[in-house]
């Protein structure tokens, strides 16, 4: 067994601070190192993939990838066909593979879960750009929707999407194939902004989302009550370690739960949301065989909001998904970067 776990990132990027790295990069390596183990930084760069693989097969039991996946030169195809090399032939273990990031991190996972408790039944994904534009023109007579991109972060690509006419709103009958000229409000969660599109010009513009690798749209119900807040739940392997309630800034159409578009965060411990922690972990079987395989990502997230239950009471629906790169800087002080590494050569050890 290598006692050794290598931490991938790439050069440049919003998310590097004045050292080069992620803010929660280098606490990972420190952790990893006071538990007696090597740990160090590999930059990727697409000319440098063969003798990454060869260093680091050589000197490593296991890889965390700290990569924002817009953020990889030349594509993540050459990243993830590495990371997938590391583990399949040199047999390291991977934190995470690409394919847990893409099978529970993808947006199209919410359309795998639609069947359950955790996702509303009318959530679909558009692949491909002739399928959008037949179905969106329905899909949105039905009321308000989210619209979804695959790439992406901090709420980028991500538009609430309502008909401007509140009168033509009010008495469209739904399943209707409204015209391509209808005048919609589309607000986008990364900074809460708000245009007027008409439905065609709207849809062209959304086509940049579709095309490409992993190119697709999510279209999902409005949910009315994220004004009250987003919750995530914070995991490291299958433990919870801290929840965030993120309340949207106050005004207008704002529906956006990122930092930058002024949302207020609020930390809590697991224990003070037991009810959506608990509801969680009796899913996650559930999530498993929908997702196609039990392999928790080393630090994920999932995203609820509040929805009314049929009795009144509240219940939660899943948003989202993250795994590729979930950032912690702001919580540092919680000791994540322990737990961690501890999870972390817990896997190593688990497969020597």
């Amino acid at each position: 067994m290598k006692k050794a776990i290598v931490v991938f990132e790439v050069e440049g990027g919003s998310d590097k601070t004045f050292n080069g790295h992620r803010k929660d990069t280098m606490p990972i390596v420190e952790a990893i190192r006071e538990k007696g183990w090597d740990s160090e930084v590999v930059f990727y760069r697409p000319e440098w993939a063969d003798a990454i693989f060869d260093y680091v097969s050589k000197n490593f039991g296991g890889y965390i990838s700290r990569v924002n996946p817009g953020n990889i030169p030349g594509g993540e195809k050459g990243y993830f066909d590495l990371l997938m090399k590391l583990s399949d032939q040199a047999g390291l273990v991977g934190m995470s593979r690409p394919d847990e990031m893409m099978s529970y991190g993808a947006k199209d996972a919410l359309v795998k879960l639609a069947q359950t408790d955790l996702v509303p039944e009318d959530t679909y994904a558009y692949y491909e750009v002739d399928e959008f534009h037949k179905t969106f023109p329905k899909s949105i007579s039905y009321g308000e929707r989210v619209l979804k991109q695959n790439r992406g972060s901090t709420g980028s690509g991500i538009w609430r999407v309502q008909l401007a006419d509140k009168e033509l709103a009010a008495k469209v009958e739904p399943g209707t194939e409204l015209p391509l000229d209808t005048e919609l409000k589309c607000t986008e969660a990364v900074d809460n902004h708000t245009e007027v599109k008409k439905l065609g010009e709207f849809m062209d513009f959304c086509d940049q989302y579709i095309i490409g690798d992993n190119g697709m749209l999510v279209d999902m119900r409005f949910m009315p009550r994220i004004v009250e807040g987003e919750i995530r739940i914070l995991l490291v392997g299958p433990h919870p370690v801290f929840v965030v309630h993120k309340k949207p800034a106050a005004g207008g159409d704002n529906f956006s739960a990122t930092l930058f578009s002024g949302a207020q965060y609020t930390y809590d411990k697991p224990e003070a949301w037991q009810d959506l922690v608990d509801m969680f972990a009796d899913a996650r079987p559930v999530i498993a065989e929908k997702l196609g395989g039990d392999n928790i990502p080393l630090i994920w997230t999932a995203d609820f909001m509040l929805d009314d239950g049929d009795n009144g009471e509240d219940t939660y629906v899943l948003g989202e998904i993250n795994c590729s790169c979930v950032g912690f800087t702001s919580e540092l002080d919680m000791g994540i970067q322990q737990k961690v590494a501890e999870e972390a050569i817990k896997r190593v050890e688990a497969k020597a």
